[in-house]
């Protein structure tokens, strides 16, 4: 069991580029939980005044794909160049290995994109047991995972910052 850090909502004090962009890809299942973690990303974003644009994927599997697409697409546009990804979805545990396999993929195609694509693709699913638990990690004991997602976006831009200027 992981333990809540209030460090990983400070925002204070991050540099990122003027022009950088966030694009968030969120999923269409279960639709209620992630416009919540949405609503809580974009407002961190709006109150860094980092831009951002919004991708709508079926479900957490095709996450992966919209992310490698998008930025093969856009890396050489700079008005639609990324700085930083953000995936949004929620898979809910049901009554078959479906949501181990699901899981799994999602985890395993953000890992590799986070180590393929110069940005950073940052992981905002919630893969949760019942809806009590999506509950906590949106609007309850555990803050909202969608605003968590967004500061990390932010450090981690800061982070590709301060690496480009050594």
């Amino acid at each position: 069991m992981s333990s809540f850090s209030p460090n990983l909502n400070h925002d204070a004090g991050i540099r990122f580029p003027k022009d950088a962009c966030v694009v968030i890809v969120r999923t269409e299942w279960n639709a209620a939980i992630i416009d919540i973690l949405e609503s809580g990303c974009t407002t961190v974003l709006k109150q860094n005044g980092v831009s951002y644009k919004i991708i709508h994927v079926p479900g957490a599997f095709e996450i992966g794909f919209a992310i490698k697409q998008y930025w093969e697409k856009n890396k050489e546009n700079p008005t639609e160049k990324p700085a930083a990804f953000i995936a949004l979805g929620c898979v809910l545990r049901g009554d078959t290995p479906h949501f181990d396999f699901v899981c799994k993929a999602v985890t395993d195609n953000i890992a590799q994109l986070n180590i393929t694509l110069p940005v950073p693709s940052i992981f905002g699913v919630l893969t949760v047991d019942n809806q009590q638990q999506a509950d906590d990690r949106t609007t309850g004991k555990h803050g909202n995972k969608g605003a968590e997602a967004a500061v990390t976006a932010l450090k981690m831009i800061s982070f590709n910052l301060n690496l480009d200027k050594k």
